[in-house]
């Protein structure tokens, strides 16, 4: 796990919060000061915040459990994205869907269609179609793929999900809540960090502050898999083992 040094939260700008005027009081905890009528954020409660958060993931991740990563804004769109690829984790960049979690069963045939429509496309079997009907195919996996194209891997709800801007990500807070789906996101002091479980304060607006905590998460992921792959392997080993033993004769 990265080793989360206050100096590194500082270059990346993350206690930079919103005007004073502009603060939402259940966020005074994480306020160290004000300059310039701009609120600055308690770096050391967000070191603190953040290592909750990372140790949270890759004991899911351990688990074999999974992470959506959410950000719509777009400052944090490719940012997530290349983050969750990275991580091998589903993900929201484009618009949230309504429902996704709290009618994950319609979502996940949204999934699938668009799954079929492109192995069909991919081996040819859409060539035995007209050209108008082949048009129709590649323009629904079109809409499909801005819909639901980041959730390919998603069987089931997530164990949890990431969130870069807790305002503009109301719905897919509001859903896990409903879901009982542990939130972890980053929270500007704007924001009601009440339906927030790991609340990391922090600059949800600028690129640097975005891309490291984005990148933390992603490696808790990546420690998380490692550890989960580990423990397969030494199951299938004390399988194996047991499996060729040879009983004592006594």
């Amino acid at each position: 796990m990265r080793d989360i040094a206050l100096v590194d939260l500082l270059k990346a700008g993350l206690h930079f919060g919103h005007q004073q005027s502009r603060r939402h009081p259940k966020m005074d905890p994480y306020i160290f000061t004000t300059r310039g009528g701009v609120s600055i954020i308690n770096l050391e409660k967000t070191k603190a915040a953040l290592s909750q958060a990372t140790s949270f993931v890759g004991e899911i991740v351990a688990s074999g459990g999974v992470v959506v990563f959410v950000a719509t804004k777009r400052q944090a769109r490719d940012i997530v994205l290349q983050a969750a690829q990275t991580a091998g984790m589903p993900y929201v960049v484009d618009r949230w869907i309504g429902g996704l979690f709290t009618n994950f069963q319609h979502v996940r045939q949204l999934i699938i269609k668009l799954d079929k429509l492109k192995t069909g496309r991919a081996s040819g079997d859409h060539e035995k179609y007209t050209k108008k009907e082949q048009l129709e195919f590649d323009r629904e996996i079109v809409r499909l793929e801005k819909l639901v194209g980041g959730l390919g891997n998603l069987e089931k709800l997530p164990n949890a999900i990431f969130v870069v801007d807790v305002k503009t990500e109301k719905t897919a807070v509001r859903e896990a809540n409903a879901m009982h789906i542990p939130v972890i996101a980053m929270c500007d002091t704007n924001v009601n960090p009440t339906p927030v479980q790991y609340c990391i304060p922090a600059n949800d607006d600028a690129t640097k502050a975005i891309t490291y905590v984005t990148q933390v998460m992603s490696e808790a992921v990546a420690e998380g898999r490692q550890q989960h792959d580990q423990r397969l392997a030494a199951a299938a080993k004390a399988a194996a083992d047991a499996a060729t033993a040879v009983p004592q004769v006594a």
